[in-house]
């Protein structure tokens, strides 16, 4: 195990990931971050959470590092490029896989409640949005929060991944729990189709109402199996909260970075879009979001 290939350098935080020659293992290196992820994907692997299995960890030149058995040679997100068609639409394949570890990671959350705690903060990234777009701190917003929190109070809370979605989605489990933190039963896999949403279509692929709908009617026979309710009478309430987590440090700080300032202003739309949505019926239709070229070239 002392030949490693690399991979990639983490996202959002400080190290990198690197495979083992033989394919079978990954080694991430990072900060305290870093063990802090590893502490809580031991307790998810002792409570069957589908999440890789922690074979060595420890300190390493000044940081941690963690390795971990391989689960899978590609994420559905590498998976959904690799098979998409020529109008970008991804294979039903993937879609029926991502419904199928959903439910995995549902069941395993449902065995394993928690005692009623504060989660959205952490989850929507609340202070930072606010603190950016401070004309968003408004009694109507506050108002819509408070409405989606009362509804989401009726549903167990679990942990979560938080950053749950098919880049970090593979046949076999799930992958990345550096955000992890308490959650409503179902926020993390009711909204991963509708990301991509977010993400601008900009990805090489797009979801089809009729595939979030397959995708959805899944999740439900889980739940109604679970807790005796379809909890996607909550995906509005679950996006809402995902308008704030991807307007989240999005502002640039740089005024010469046209780009990111565009890129700001798209998710803010999309936030705006979000809330009227919501508010008008409740839910939240991502199939109606422009895609970010569209936007750019609207407003250029």
């Amino acid at each position: 195990m002392n030949d490693w290939d690399f991979v990639k350098n983490r996202t959002a935080t400080d190290g990198a990931v690197w495979r083992s020659a033989d394919g079978l293992f990954y080694k991430r290196t990072g900060g305290e971050d870093l063990r802090v992820e590893a502490e809580f994907q031991q307790l998810a692997v002792a409570l069957g959470y589908p999440v890789p299995e922690i074979v060595d960890s420890g300190s390493d030149d000044g940081g941690h590092f963690v390795v971990e058995r391989a689960i899978g040679k590609a994420s559905l997100h590498e998976e959904a490029l690799a098979h998409a068609n020529r109008d970008g639409r991804v294979g039903d394949q993937v879609i029926s896989t991502a419904a199928a570890v959903a439910s995995k990671l549902l069941q395993a959350q449902a065995r394993h409640p928690l005692p009623a705690t504060p989660w959205f903060e952490k989850a929507a990234f609340a202070t930072e949005v606010l603190t950016e777009n401070p004309d968003f701190d408004t009694p109507r917003i506050h108002d819509a929060v408070d409405h989606a929190l009362d509804r989401l109070a009726r549903l167990p809370v679990v942990h979560g991944h938080l950053d749950y979605g098919l880049p970090n989605i593979l046949p076999a489990g799930v992958i990345d729990w550096q955000h992890h933190g308490p959650v409503p039963l179902g926020y993390d896999v009711y909204p991963a189709l509708d990301i991509v949403a977010f993400k601008g279509g900009g990805k090489g692929y797009s979801i089809t109402a009729e595939q979030r709908a397959a995708y959805t009617s899944a999740l439900d026979g889980t739940t109604t199996s679970l807790i005796g309710r379809r909890v996607s009478e909550h995906l509005g309430d679950f996006l809402l909260v995902k308008c704030f987590f991807f307007l989240a440090l999005m502002r640039p700080t740089d005024p010469t970075r046209h780009d990111k300032h565009t890129k700001w202003q798209y998710r803010r739309a999309l936030f705006t879009m979000g809330l009227d949505q919501y508010e008008s019926s409740g839910t939240i239709d991502t199939g109606t979001f422009p895609t970010f070229e569209r936007f750019t070239a609207e407003h250029r």
